[in-house]
């Protein structure tokens, strides 16, 4: 009898670990879609249409592709880390999504956005180790700008949302939401703040125009260059995964969201997802409208104007919270 328990339990558990990644496949097949058709028609071209209707099953068809087609590795490579990666990468990506208060599946943490940021950041520990054990001078050069690039922008990140937390008095993203629900959306005191985020976001998902971890004109596709049909396809699914994950934590920190452990509906969901779409949408258009920038010039973004800027506006903001916190109240 103990053993048919421990079956079932370990079969219900696959069961829910499947439902909860399809939908996270799905969409970032989508995402592929939206953006081939969003760059085709700013191109004045059509994008994928012959596949399905409309071209809806373009992504699949290509998913599918990559998934049967022969795996192969370099023969100098280091096999441990080599095979690794990939898997890393993308459970890395699917365990962050654990954590959006959209569902009530979603895990409820205290300190949900502590925890978000120390696991994205373990995703440099993938791509460094893909670029350095493909033994490849264009993967491992891909796999330090990305390093690089990754850990400046996560210092930006820590101090964009440390004035958040002041303002909201919380790590847990519940307590976004709730704040939200009753009062304005923080995007309107925080708008510099917003602004500064939504720049790191872009680098910290390697779009355009900080891309530079995958210059194709320069690095071949740089720390992936060596992967090809499954292990490229879970890299590729766990950047688009980020993306979408990055957009929606924007929606709940910055413009408001629906606590939703007390108001699931279906039209909470629906406004919350379109607040998604259209930061999505602007990452799609900021692709197809601005060129690659220098490394020299990511950087100094980051070091000689987001972090004094940041650091700035952590000060302002916690003295005008100590103000309003210390002056008594109106009768």
């Amino acid at each position: 009898m103990n053993i048919l328990n421990e079956n079932l339990i370990l079969f219900t558990t696959i069961i829910n670990l499947i439902i909860f990644i399809i939908p996270i496949l799905i969409s970032v097949a989508l995402l592929t879609l939206l953006e081939r058709k969003t760059l085709g028609y700013i191109q004045l071209r059509k994008g994928p249409n012959l596949i399905g209707p409309l071209g809806l099953l373009q992504p699949f068809a290509d998913g599918l592709k990559l998934f049967i087609k022969e795996n192969f590795k370099p023969s100098n490579s280091t096999p441990i880390f080599f095979l690794l990666a990939p898997p890393l990468f993308f459970f890395i990506a699917v365990l962050l999504w654990s954590t959006a208060p959209i569902l009530n599946s979603s895990i409820n943490l205290t300190l949900s956005l502590l925890f978000i940021i120390t696991f994205s950041s373990l995703s440099v520990y993938a791509i460094l180790g893909a670029g350095w054990s493909s033994n490849s001078k264009y993967a491992l050069l891909g796999a330090i700008r990305a390093v690089a690039q990754a850990i400046s922008y996560e210092v930006s990140f820590g101090l964009i949302i440390l004035p958040l937390i002041i303002i909201v008095g919380s790590w847990g993203l519940f307590s976004f939401s709730s704040l939200q629900n009753n009062n304005i959306w923080i995007i309107i005191p925080c708008f510099p703040l917003f602004i500064m985020w939504f720049i790191s976001t872009l680098a910290e998902t390697n779009r355009t125009p900080f891309d530079l971890a995958e210059g194709e004109s320069e690095l071949v596709s740089g720390y992936n260059v060596e992967y090809a049909g499954a292990p490229f396809a879970l890299f590729f699914i766990g950047e688009y995964a980020n993306i979408i994950f990055i957009n929606l934590i924007s929606v709940i920190l910055f413009l408001g969201s629906y606590n939703s452990l007390n108001l699931i509906s279906h039209i909470n969901i629906l406004i919350i997802i379109t607040k998604t779409l259209i930061l999505i949408f602007s990452f799609l258009w900021i692709r197809a409208s601005f060129p690659r920038i220098r490394y020299d010039q990511l950087m100094n973004l980051m070091w000689k104007n987001f972090l004094p800027l940041t650091i700035a506006f952590l000060v302002l903001y916690f003295v005008i919270i100590a103000i309003l916190n210390a002056s008594p109240p109106a009768y």
